[in-house]
C-alpha cells in the first residue's frame, strides 16, 4: 500500500451498537483494546464501545470526533481528536490508533496529520496525546520536562518526537489487588478517620448522583482540572454545576457501568473536599477504574485522600465481589497520592507519557 491509496474517512456515531451503521465504531472500541494490548499488555486499560458510545453521543461538554483509515475495505487505523467545550479551551486531546502489523507504512503519519488539520481547523492551539509503556528499562529512556519518572523509547513516542511534540509528563498505571487481605486498608481507614477528627465526614453513593448533592459534587469535580499535577500540560479550567454532574452521570451509567463515589464532606461549612470513583462495566467482573481521587487544597495534610480511597475499596468489594484489580494513573510528580498507593498495596504495572504540541 502506498499513502496515495490511503483513505481517511469520518467515524460515524451510530445511535446504538446493533445499528446498520455501527460497524466502525464497534470495530474503534476492538483497536482500542488491541492497541493497549500490544503497546503495555493490558487490553483493559481501555474501554470497549459500549462504554464510549454514550459519550460520543453527547457533545455538550467534550466534541468527539474520529477518522478511519482503510486501504481498500480494511481498516487500518483510525485517529480521535476530542475538543473541550469551555469557551478558552486552547487544546486537542488525540489518541492516535495504529496497530503494530500497520505500522510504519506511513498510516500513522497521515492520521496524525488528519488529526492536527482538524484542530487546527477548530482553532485550537495545542495538541495533546499520550504515549502508553511498559515498566522496563531500555538503551533509550525518555526524561519529561517536570523530571518526574521515565519511560522507554516506543515507535509512537519516536513518532511523536518527530512530529513536534514535546514529552511534558510521566503518569505510573498502578494496580491493586481487590482479592487481597482487607486488613491493612481497615487499618489504614481507621488511624486516617482518627487523625482527621470530627470537621469531616464520609459520603458515600453509588451513581448517578443524588440531587442534594450535585451541587458539591460539581465544585469538586471543577478542581481536578486545576489541583492536580499536570506540569505545563496546558488544561482548561472545567466549569461544572449539578447539570453537568447529571449529564456525566448519564454518561457513565448508560452503558450499565456501576460507579461508586466515596467523598468527604466539611462538616463546619457542608463542603465536598474530597472525593474517590470507582468505575466497573456492565459485565461487573474483571479490572476496575479509578477515575477521579482529589483532596482539594485547602484541606490536604488531614489524610483525607486515605479516607476516600480505602472506604470506596472496602465498599467495592462488598459492591462488586467479582472484581478482580482497581487500576489507577497518577503522575509521577504527585508523590502524596503516590505514597497513598504504594501504602496501601497498590503496585506499578505500566506508564504513560504526556505529550504536546503547540500549533
Amino acid at each position: 500500500m502506498t499513502i496515495a491509496e490511503l483513505t481517511i474517512s469520518p467515524l460515524t456515531v451510530p445511535a446504538a451498537l446493533d445499528a446498520d451503521d455501527a460497524a466502525d465504531f464497534r470495530a474503534y472500541g476492538e483497536l482500542n483494546r488491541q492497541i493497549c494490548d500490544e503497546q503495555v499488555g493490558i487490553p483493559d486499560l481501555a474501554p470497549d464501545a459500549a462504554q464510549m458510545l454514550p459519550g460520543w453521543q453527547d457533545d455538550t461538554d467534550s466534541l468527539d470526533l474520529g477518522f478511519v483509515a482503510r486501504d481498500g475495505a480494511d481498516i487500518v487505523g483510525m485517529v480521535t481528536v476530542s475538543f473541550a467545550q469551555e469557551a478558552d479551551a486552547n487544546a486537542a486531546e488525540v489518541d492516535l490508533l495504529v496497530s503494530d502489523a500497520h505500522w510504519g507504512r506511513g498510516i500513522e503519519d497521515a492520521l496524525l496529520a488528519r488529526a492536527e488539520s482538524e484542530a487546527r481547523s477548530r482553532g485550537r492551539s495545542v495538541l495533546q496525546i499520550w504515549s502508553l509503556h511498559r515498566p522496563e528499562e531500555t538503551s533509550r529512556m525518555l526524561v519529561p520536562r517536570t523530571r518526574w519518572g521515565r519511560i522507554p523509547a516506543t515507535p509512537l513516542s519516536d513518532l511523536l518526537d518527530a512530529h513536534g511534540f514535546t514529552l511534558e509528563q510521566v503518569e505510573r498505571n498502578s494496580e491493586f489487588d481487590l482479592r487481597a487481605d482487607p486488613a491493612p486498608l481497615e487499618a489504614a481507614l481507621a488511624e486516617a478517620t482518627q487523625a482527621a477528627g470530627p470537621d469531616y465526614r464520609v459520603v458515600e453513593w453509588l451513581l448517578p448522583t443524588p440531587p442534594e448533592l450535585r451541587s458539591g459534587y460539581a465544585a469538586v469535580l471543577a478542581r481536578l482540572s486545576t489541583d492536580a499535577p499536570s506540569g505545563d500540560m496546558d488544561f482548561v479550567a472545567e466549569v461544572w454545576d449539578a447539570d453537568r454532574v447529571a449529564r456525566r452521570d448519564a454518561r457513565l451509567t448508560g452503558a450499565g457501568q456501576t460507579v461508586s463515589v466515596v467523598a468527604v464532606e466539611h462538616v463546619p461549612t457542608g463542603d465536598i473536599v474530597a472525593y474517590n470513583e470507582l468505575v466497573i462495566g456492565a459485565e461487573r467482573t474483571g479490572v476496575t477504574h479509578q477515575f477521579g481521587t482529589l483532596v482539594s487544597k485547602d484541606h490536604r495534610g488531614h489524610r483525607l485522600g486515605m479516607i476516600v480511597k480505602c472506604a470506596n475499596l472496602l465498599r467495592w468489594r462488598e459492591l462488586v465481589p467479582d472484581a478482580t484489580v482497581v487500576s489507577t494513573f497518577n503522575a509521577e510528580e504527585n508523590r502524596p497520592m503516590l505514597d497513598i498507593n504504594e501504602a496501601i498495596g497498590f503496585r506499578p504495572v505500566s506508564y504513560a507519557g504526556a505529550w504536546q504540541k503547540k500549533l
